[in-house]
């Protein structure tokens, strides 16, 4: 389809996929005649970006409209309705438009469903940092890309590693791919623990920190994920995420639930394998303490909305959950 549409909050993830649509599409040596960045949020704009993109190919190669940021499918008058109807059916078979956005289309407004049926549309939202099978999944197929092989082992200190920062995955993945100078050799989990910075706190371990009432390591991870420019609202929903899987899981173990799939499906859990080094980590709580996990989380993540000031609020937060969880 000439139409392209990329949204979601990975803004990397995005940008990447542009390099490569352009690398894909444009001649370079043509470039300058027939690539255009237009910034979509104005009405004049996104009527520019539609006029370029039915402007015929100049020599060699594509044409390329890259409508950034727009917010067509947020917001939309009758009038810029009209322009889209009469052209996306009709660009030119060697002419591309791409839309972008950060923000989810809203499914009620008719340029929404438009485009939903007259363009490519893939997203690139953030992987909740609890979803590790997710991000593990997001790492091979990044690694494929970049032409780095990795044995299962690495692939999950990688990801356990970067998290759902996909611009450090592709840093750390073009440094690995440097390492082995580009040979047929494989990363393994020696490589990735010598070459990946392992400063790379996560989120997650914080939760199991807290969880095992480790409350000094998980004081100093707050420290260094903040000091790391982490969102604290992101990582009181990593915290939120994981402590709510935990409990699921105990209250279902808890009402005699023996199929682990069933499990696996009600902690939104994609592989029911991991329940095995889950229940070890819970054995010894009862649901009713990680149930009462969440109020104090829900509080973290009020205060911080309203402003409170991160560090000293997480810390407190963070003392209250371990002494909570004492068995």
């Amino acid at each position: 389809m000439p139409t392209i549409f990329y949204w979601g909050e990975d803004e990397f993830a995005i940008n990447q996929a542009v390099k490569n649509l352009q690398a894909k599409l444009l001649d370079p040596n043509w470039i300058q005649f027939n690539y255009d960045k237009i910034n979509g949020d104005r009405n004049e704009a996104i009527i520019d970006a539609l006029n370029q993109a039915m402007t015929p190919v100049f020599g060699m190669g594509n044409r390329l409209v890259w409508l950034a940021d727009t917010v067509i499918c947020q917001q939309c008058s009758e009038d810029i309705f009209k322009e889209l109807q009469r052209t996306l059916p009709n660009l030119p078979e060697n002419s591309y438009l791409l839309l972008t956005s950060a923000k989810k289309p809203d499914s009620r407004l008719k340029s929404s469903k438009f485009i939903q049926n007259q363009a490519e549309v893939k997203e690139f939202e953030l992987i909740p940092p609890w979803k590790v099978e997710e991000i593990a999944q997001r790492v091979r197929e990044i690694a494929k890309e970049v032409g780095v092989k990795l044995t299962p082992d690495a692939i999950e200190l990688l990801a356990e590693s970067v998290g759902n920062n996909s611009r450090l995955l592709w840093m750390e993945l073009e440094k690995l791919r440097l390492f082995k100078n580009n040979s047929a050799g494989t990363i393994d989990k020696k490589d990735i623990l010598s070459l990946v910075n392992a400063s790379n706190q996560s989120s997650l371990q914080l939760a199991s920190a807290i969880l095992k009432r480790e409350t000094g390591k998980a004081l100093e991870l707050v420290n260094e994920l903040l000091n790391r420019n982490e969102n604290p609202l992101a990582i009181t929903a990593t915290l939120g995420g994981q402590f709510r899987t935990w409990a699921i899981v105990k209250l279902k173990i808890e009402e005699g639930e023996k199929d682990e799939k069933n499990i696996a499906a009600a902690a939104e859990i994609a592989n029911p394998k991991r329940l095995y080094f889950i229940r070890k980590e819970i054995q010894s709580f009862s649901s009713k303490q990680l149930l009462a996990t969440l109020p104090i989380l829900l509080e973290l993540e009020y205060r911080l909305k309203r402003g409170a000031e991160p560090l000293a609020t997480l810390q407190t937060k963070i003392i209250e959950l371990c002494c909570l969880l004492v068995t």
